[in-house]
């Protein structure tokens, strides 16, 4: 504690002594850092003083294993991600233009973003950033280089050591420690981007530079690109890191396992413990809260909790009516653990048994589902648009049996009518965000290590009038995360989640 008294300002020998003594605390602070941070052998009392912008091994066993920059993910797998990058940027750009030449990507971190004045929403990172970072940090930036020769670098920008910010906000890993936290050769003071992207276009005035502005939050940086490129147009690198995490490394995949889990066992809480008479809100409330309790950070996007008619609503996120006895449920839900999300959707009576039109209808669409889960990587399911065409083909065939499609139609033209049934896709890629990598195509084929949804619906407003009476206002979905796997295989990540008839039945009888 440095208190500047009025005897400080008057005696200049004890006011140069104390700001000696200032700095060498200062020294001391930001040097412990860098011990903790590289894994070197310090003092317990220094060890309890260090403070890092996230968890690390060091201050969160429990949550960051030795070697890990993120919870199951190593740095060393980090740092290739980088690389991988920059020669797939590089090799892309040669292949279309014929030359060799220096690259310079600049990814933003996100920025923290406020309800209203001085409350902030929690922080969640930009996940291209964090993909490549390992950081969890706001505003900082990541600059990777390569030059003709193969040559890699990596600078991290982030915000420098503060104590008055850090009283506030909490502590910040600083410049000094983010090489060894992040494992990347250079780090520097956020403030000093400018400078370094103004001294590398001098220094190389052919490199190409990679920038997405409309995918940054931080608009000073976008402004900074755009004045030291003199108003050329940067290349957006976006895709290319989308098409580096689609497909999931083994790391990658046991943590989607582990959100999966997570959210199946809560959702089967979820349904045990509704009845008739609940609110949306207090569904809400307890998928919530059981994701939570089993280790997931939070909810992934805010969930669909939909009573009787309310489910034919497909986004419906109001969550503020009461269930009635008689009615059907629709729960959208899933978590985020560890940076990874889940997506799963489950339909069921509140009173625990199916009424004989509720079950036929639900019947069809599990048959449907089912049918849909075989048809990924074989003839109908190559890509997740093939599997569209499928899941509008079988919904049309279904229905047709039970009568609401005429059967004078077949062919696109049953298609078509199963449509207005079910008037979404069936499927999308899922990872860090929960419409994970929407720049790739749905119509490329699908290969080991992407994760994507089955989700086949069935809506019937209550105002369709072309369908028998005990069908209207019937809204159900029936959701699994998948992960494909070599020789044609699949897993279903959320198998634990009860689907079928007899076993929702049976979270009642428990």
């Amino acid at each position: 504690m440095f208190v500047f008294t009025k005897s400080f300002l008057l005696n200049p020998a004890r006011r140069s002594s104390l700001l000696v003594k200032k700095a060498r605390w200062c020294a001391d602070y930001h040097k412990t850092n860098v011990i903790l941070a590289a894994g070197k052998p310090g003092s317990q009392a220094a060890f309890q003083n260090a403070t890092f912008g996230q968890p690390v091994h060091q201050t969160h066993p429990h949550l960051i294993g030795s070697g890990e920059v993120l919870a199951g993910i190593r740095l060393e797998e980090v740092q290739e991600r980088r690389k991988r990058l920059l020669h797939a940027l590089r090799d892309h750009h040669a292949l279309q233009t014929g030359t060799a030449t220096n690259h310079i990507v600049v990814i933003p971190s996100a920025n923290k973003k406020y309800m209203s004045h001085k409350i902030p929403y929690v922080f969640r990172q930009n996940t291209d950033f964090l993909y490549l970072s390992g950081c969890q940090e706001p505003d900082s930036v990541l600059v990777l280089e390569i030059d003709a020769s193969s040559n890699c670098k990596s600078t991290l920008f982030v915000r420098p050591k503060d104590k008055h910010a850090e009283m506030w906000d909490g502590p910040r890993t600083g410049v000094q420690a983010a090489v060894d936290v992040f494992g990347v050769e250079e780090a520097l003071d956020v403030n000093s981007l400018k400078e370094y992207l103004t001294k590398h276009g001098f220094a190389h005035p052919n490199a190409v530079l990679w920038y997405d502005a409309a995918a940054s939050d931080l608009h000073d940086v976008s402004k900074m690109v755009k004045d030291v490129t003199n108003q050329m147009q940067p290349k957006p690198p976006t895709e290319t890191i989308q098409s580096l995490r689609l497909v999931k490394s083994a790391s990658e995949c046991a943590l989607m396992g582990k959100t999966c889990e997570i959210a199946s066992k809560a959702i089967n809480r979820t349904m045990q413990h509704s009845f008739p008479g609940i609110s949306e809100h207090q569904v809400f409330a307890n998928v919530d809260y059981y994701t939570r309790v089993a280790g997931a950070n939070f909810l992934a996007y805010p969930p669909v909790v939909a009573g009787g008619s309310n489910a034919t609503v497909i986004h419906y996120i109001n969550n503020n009516q009461i269930v009635r006895a008689g009615e059907l449920l629709l729960l959208d839900a899933g978590c985020e653990y560890h940076g990874y999300t889940s997506d799963i959707t489950r339909t069921w009576p509140v009173e625990g048994r199916f009424s004989d039109p509720q079950r036929v209808l639900y019947e069809v669409l599990l048959q449907v589902q089912r049918e849909l889960l075989g048809c990924l990587q074989q003839a109908g399911g190559e890509t997740l648009d093939q599997l569209f065409d499928t899941m509008c083909s079988k919904i049309g065939k279904y229905l047709q049996e039970i009568k609401l499609i005429p059967e004078s139609l077949s062919g696109l033209e049953r298609s078509r009518a199963a449509y207005k049934f079910c008037p979404h896709h069936v499927s999308h890629y899922l990872g860090m965000d929960v419409h994970d990598t929407p720049l790739i195509s749905r119509n490329i084929r699908l290969m080991p290590g992407m994760v994507c949804t089955v989700e086949p619906g069935i809506y019937i407003s209550k105002h369709n009038f072309d369908v028998p009476v005990e069908f209207r206002g019937t809204g159900l979905r029936i959701e699994d995360d998948v992960l494909i796997k070599p020789d044609k295989q699949i897993e279903v990540l959320t198998k634990e989640c009860a689907k079928d008839v007899a076993a929702i039945e049976g979270l009642f009888s428990r």
